[in-house]
């Protein structure tokens, strides 16, 4: 079904991991439309509660846009980015489940961007993030100049998009960029902690905080506040909320389904 990546659903968690090992991933247009249906696969699919999304073996994530690919392609690059990465970029924060990404090596340009679409960032210490749009002459895209300022300031947005330097995992940490780093022999134990725990978590609420979250980015507290009304009434009718309820007066742990 999938040429460029590899596509593993196990019980409630989808495993997408990029499968261009020869240039490290690089991103080119059919790459970019199987990652974008495979999320939109997970999405549709209600036995799925927490996607993960990596690239295969330990040297790349993302090495960004495939520049080879798009020279090629006759498109001009803001038509390429409205047709491939636009959507790619949308499916990911829309998904109303956790997307978890594995940063397993380097994450540069567009494979920047990809991985901070994502919900939660896990990265080895060797693995960093390049802004390196400007090394060529451009700028970030595929949402970077949205989810940078919102993540580490304008300050530092700045710095690292007119310098494209490398931030490696730890530093990555430290300001925000990221959510945790670990040895590189430690990566796939800390994705299965988050992943377990997301597996069973109430996935319903998660979504619906994600897709709120999502919206208070441009909305002001009274519109928020709104939303939050909203989106309590409805969760607060789902099975979920029943069983968590139900579990609390109980004093039991809570068996949520997702629902």
């Amino acid at each position: 079904m999938y040429q460029n990546i590899l596509f593993q659903n196990t019980n409630g968690v989808v495993r997408i991991s990029l499968n261009r090992t020869n240039v490290h991933h690089a991103l080119s247009p059919e790459l970019i439309l199987e990652i974008t249906q495979a999320v939109k696969v997970a999405e549709a699919d209600t036995s799925v509660r927490v996607v993960v999304l990596t690239g295969e073996g330990n040297k790349a994530f993302c090495s960004g846009a495939d520049l080879k690919a798009s020279i090629g392609s006759g498109k001009s690059v803001g038509d390429s980015l409205r047709e491939y990465y636009n959507p790619m970029i949308s499916a990911i924060r829309n998904i109303p489940k956790p997307v978890i990404c594995r940063l397993n090596g380097l994450a540069a340009g567009a494979g920047a961007s990809l991985a901070l679409a994502c919900d939660v960032i896990i990265a080895s210490e060797e693995a960093y993030l390049s802004q390196i749009f400007v090394q060529i002459g451009l700028m970030p895209d595929a949402g970077s100049t949205f989810f940078l300022p919102r993540l580490i300031g304008m300050a530092k947005t700045f710095e690292l998009a007119t310098t494209g330097r490398r931030v490696y995992a730890p530093e990555a940490v430290q300001i925000g960029l990221i959510n945790r780093s670990v040895s590189e022999i430690d990566l796939d134990n800390a994705i299965e902690e988050t992943v377990s725990y997301y597996r069973a978590a109430p996935t319903k609420a998660i979504g619906t905080m994600k897709l709120v979250l999502n919206q208070s980015y441009q909305s002001n507290l009274d519109e928020m506040l709104e939303l939050e009304a909203i989106n309590q009434d409805i969760l607060s009718k789902s099975d979920d909320a029943a069983e968590g309820i139900m579990s609390f007066l109980q004093k039991r742990k809570p068996d949520y389904q997702g629902k």
